[in-house]
């Protein structure tokens, strides 16, 4: 199996949990034969957010003109990143909520890979066609509040957001999941939330390519 761990943040495992999350994930996951790792850290990574440089490259392409180097930069980067998923049997996202949804660098990458052409198309009469439904995908991530209570749930733009995009959009199978919750507004629990979700993470690990 071929596995793309996407990481998406930059601080250390001692201060943020997603990162805690991937550190056991990858110990886990690379210890096993089965499995060749890639991953792709979102904030090592050179990731231009997409507009109209975008746009103008295509066009230019086309009319086999040169691109700006601002342009060519951002077409390497949406190419990268598209090898990368493209090669993969499966992609493993690890991200934290911040501000009720997935962090910036995050959605750029999900922005170079949710794209027609790419991951779907339409046919002749306009219907979506998905074109890479065999591609699974696991969801860890972690937030201080919970988000799972009926409350706050319809506030949740991180997790449901990624299965709308890779499952309901694009039709990947997620194959596992693994949130971790509460561990800020529940101080007195957080090491027994974080140790419980961190067993977990490393299940999801050892499960692969069996």
């Amino acid at each position: 199996m071929n596995l793309l761990v996407v990481k998406a943040n930059n601080r250390p495992a001692d201060q943020a949990v997603s990162s805690k999350m991937y550190e056991a994930f990858i110990e886990e996951v690379t210890a096993n034969n089965n499995v060749n790792v890639t991953t792709y850290d979102v904030y090592e990574e050179n990731t231009p957010y997409i507009g109209q440089e975008l746009f103008t490259g295509a066009f230019k392409l086309e009319a086999h003109e040169q691109l700006t180097d601002e342009e060519q930069q951002l077409f390497d980067a949406v190419q990268k990143a598209r090898d990368l998923f493209t090669n993969a049997d499966a992609v493993a996202f690890v991200f934290p909520l911040w501000n009720l949804t997935i962090p910036a660098k995050l959605q750029t990458f999900v922005d170079y890979v949710f794209s027609a052409g790419y991951t779907f198309k339409y046919d002749t009469e306009g219907n979506m066609v998905q074109l890479m439904p065999e591609k699974k995908i696991i969801l860890l991530n972690a937030r201080g509040g919970v988000y799972s209570a009926p409350e706050l749930a319809p506030m949740e733009m991180a997790v449901n957001y990624m299965r709308t995009s890779f499952n309901g959009v694009l039709g990947m199978e997620i194959i596992d999941e693994v949130i971790i919750e509460g561990h800020n507004s529940q101080p007195d629990k957080a090491a027994e939330i974080i140790a419980e979700g961190i067993e977990k993470v490393k299940s999801v690990a050892k499960k692969l390519g069996n």
